[in-house]
């Protein structure tokens, strides 16, 4: 592994949530990017697709530690989340949004891993009433408590993108974003709806530059990023 913050030298990236809206389009950034030799997936099923930098880890989240002595990286990208109507259950949500990004960066922190990236939300707070946005608030305060080198946090708002599943209600919200987003300006511009690929694209410029030991991207410092 080389270090997180030498952009000149070939470095391994460990990537969660690979399957998902922003993870699948992260995994294929990450791909074809140069900076990167090789691109771990960690996911639950096979990929429909093979690349000669991609190693495919097929394993149960519940279960990550077995899985730790092959997640050496130097940098893990934490795309993973669900939606209240694909898990209705809060105690199962808090799972797959909170305990296992943490878990994630955890374990990939103790195999060596000197930056993390995570997608949360906009409004993520620890201390809201929300559920939602508490969750995501308690996934980035314990994720930030286990005191990486670098730690990004990207919060979107409306991801603008095609899913895998219809989902009409939310076709109809992207089309408000696409009208409503020129007039959320200065600090309301975070609320701005982003592409998931720009979300993605803007992880792996992160990466790519020397930041704080912390820094939060809402949707402004996400596209300072594309347009570096």
């Amino acid at each position: 592994m080389t270090s997180s913050g030498d952009s000149s030298a070939l470095k391994t990236a460990l990537v969660f949530g690979a399957t998902g809206l922003i993870g699948s389009k992260l995994l294929r950034g990450l791909l074809d990017s140069a900076d990167y030799v090789r691109v771990i997936a960690v996911v639950r099923r096979p990929l429909t697709f093979t690349d000669p930098k991609l190693t495919v880890l097929i394993g149960d989240l519940d279960r990550l530690q077995a899985l730790a002595a092959q997640l050496k990286a130097d940098e893990v990208f934490i795309a993973l989340g669900t939606t209240r109507k694909q898990t209705p259950d809060e105690a199962a949500y808090y799972k797959i949004d909170h305990d296992y990004p943490v878990a994630a960066a955890r374990i990939a922190q103790e195999a060596g891993a000197a930056a993390v990236l995570l997608v949360t939300a906009v409004g993520a707070d620890a201390a809201s009433q929300a559920f939602y946005l508490r969750t995501k608030g308690e996934t980035e305060r314990d994720i930030i408590a286990l005191g990486f080198p670098r730690t990004a946090i990207f919060r979107p708002s409306m991801l603008i993108g095609e899913r895998s599943e219809y989902r009409p209600l939310e076709g109809l919200f992207i089309a408000l974003a696409r009208l409503i987003n020129p007039l959320l300006r200065g600090a309301a511009d975070r609320f701005r709806g982003i592409d998931a690929g720009d979300v993605a694209a803007a992880m792996i410029a992160a990466a790519r530059i020397d930041a704080p030991k912390l820094r939060i991207y809402h949707w402004r410092e996400m596209i300072a990023l594309l347009r570096r």
